[in-house]
């Protein structure tokens, strides 16, 4: 068997239609769509947009926005129609092994990992600072001990003690990890209530900080182009052309998510007409409320604030030193973060055991990942599988690790997934298609440029990590995959 070996669309259709043996069917669209918000609305909204106002744009950062959000829609757009015609777990691996073979299907699966186990590790980290926050800020009690919530590698800024283990990103990686064992539909449940309780405060932000908007601090909307040096020492392109390309790149992060969608195809009652509508309500939904807040944020405090004083809880500050009165709307976003990363951390973790789930029944992964629950009928061998992996990352390792590879490794999915709808185009015309991508190769190939326009701003470092953590998995495919896959047996 070739390394570019495709795997035949019938064997697909067939996994899709076997619901008897498969995944339970428990999804609605509107189910979707809150899966979609849920994944979307995180740390990337609060933090990110106050980033990229500092570093990159200014007060158009909301044209970073909207620049990234076309780029997510394009690739959207890619995304729909792949997984109403192919309505099956696995996401863009799943579509990459039907259109590229299944060497390009390996590296797909395995760049999945940098967006998902990864990322919710990361996003674990981050729950546990904002844990205490919480504790100290909004709750007025003790903070759980230094020892009990960073990595061993970290140490106290006055030296005094050192990290031991990350007690509650393992707690919270733990917990969610055991709900999406117990099933799909309760999982989706528990996201539900936590995408109303997020939105509401997002849009409470909006509502009441628009009578605080003062416009000289949103003029010149876009500032002419300069270099901004950071604290760090890291210069970044300000203003004009690159600061807005730039503050696409930055806030790209806060898009990541909808695509785990996908990920849910096979668990979706009705895949054909849901999957558009979870995929692209969601990013919809989630585009109109990032531009309205970042409009917001952006008008209450100047450039300068963001720079110094802001830092990474730059809303709370805003809200505290510019909207008087309302310094209970400044303990509500630490809620609303809280209940953000939740949601980002159980969505990526659904996202990651249905790819290991899909590569699995492929042979490409040991065949345990893809044994279902007996009574739940969910892949909880690999959730408890990911749990470890993605835990002990949490526990023990520091949060700044990961850097931008997340971002890279989504936008390289992205950028297969636009060439996949053209392939599949050509080699399989007569596919039932339930939503057709507009105006193609036109829209796949704008997405492929959009998304590697937003790759360019990246950095070199992040291209060599990519590259490594690659390596790693072409070792893994040639030592096992390539050996054990389902496709040469059939051969």
């Amino acid at each position: 068997m070739g390394l570019f070996t495709k795997k035949p669309m019938h064997l697909l259709l067939e996994e899709a239609g076997d619901s008897a043996k498969g995944l339970k069917r428990t999804l609605s669209a509107g189910a979707l769509v809150a899966l979609g918000v849920g994944a979307i609305i995180g740390a990337g909204l609060f933090v990110r947009t106050a980033a990229a106002a500092a570093q990159n744009a200014g007060p158009s950062v909301t044209i970073g926005f909207i620049i990234a959000a076309i780029g997510c829609a394009l690739a959207g757009l890619c995304y729909a129609e792949l997984s109403s015609s192919i309505p099956i777990s696995g996401s863009a691996y799943t579509y990459t092994y039907a259109t590229m073979g299944e060497l390009m299907a390996w590296v797909i699966g395995w760049d999945l990992v940098l967006e998902y186990a990864v990322g919710a590790a990361t996003v674990g980290i981050a729950w546990s600072e904002y844990l205490n926050k919480l504790l100290v800020e909004v709750l007025h009690t003790s903070p759980i001990p230094y020892e009990w919530c960073h990595s061993p590698f970290q140490s106290h800024p006055d030296g005094t003690v050192n990290g031991i283990i990350n007690l509650p990103a393992l707690f919270i990686v733990a917990l969610l990890s055991l709900l999406l064992i117990k099933g799909t539909s309760e999982s989706a449940f528990v996201n539900g209530i936590i995408v109303i309780t997020k939105v509401g405060i997002v849009i409470l932000i909006i509502i009441l900080g628009w009578g605080f908007i003062h416009e000289a601090n949103h003029h010149p909307y876009i500032p002419e182009a300069t270099t901004y040096v950071d604290h760090a020492g890291i210069s970044h392109s300000f203003g004009g052309f690159w600061g807005v390309i730039g503050a696409a790149g930055t806030v790209f992060f806060a898009f990541i998510g909808f695509d785990a969608v996908s990920t849910a195809a096979q668990e979706t009652k009705n895949p054909k007409t849901a999957m558009p509508i979870g995929i692209l309500g969601s990013l919809a939904v989630c585009t109109v409320l990032y531009i309205l807040f970042a409009h917001v944020l952006t008008g209450i405090a100047p450039v300068e604030f963001f720079r110094t004083k802001g830092g990474e809880a730059s809303v709370v500050a805003a809200i505290s030193e510019y909207m008087t009165g309302y310094s209970w709307l400044a303990k509500l976003v630490t809620v609303a973060i809280l209940a953000g990363f939740s949601s980002v951390i159980l969505v990526m973790l659904l996202g990651q055991s249905r790819v290991f789930y899909s590569m699995s029944k492929d042979g490409l992964l040991p065949k345990m990942f893809s044994e279902l629950h007996p009574k739940f009928k969910t892949p909880y061998k690999a959730n408890l599988v990911i749990l470890v992996i993605v835990g002990l990352f949490a526990a023990f390792i520091p949060g700044d690790v990961v850097g931008d590879m997340t971002s890279i490794g989504t936008l390289f999915a992205f950028m297969l997934v636009c060439v996949a709808v053209i392939i599949l185009r050509k080699t399989d015309p007569d596919l039932p298609r339930q939503f057709r991508t507009p105006w193609v190769p036109l829209i796949p190939i704008l997405g492929v440029v959009a998304c590697g326009l937003m790759i360019l701003g990246l950095g070199w470092t992040n291209w060599l990590r990519l590259f490594g953590w690659l390596a790693l998995g072409f070792i893994i495919y040639f030592g096992y995959s390539k050996k054990n896959s389902h496709l040469k047996d059939a051969k």
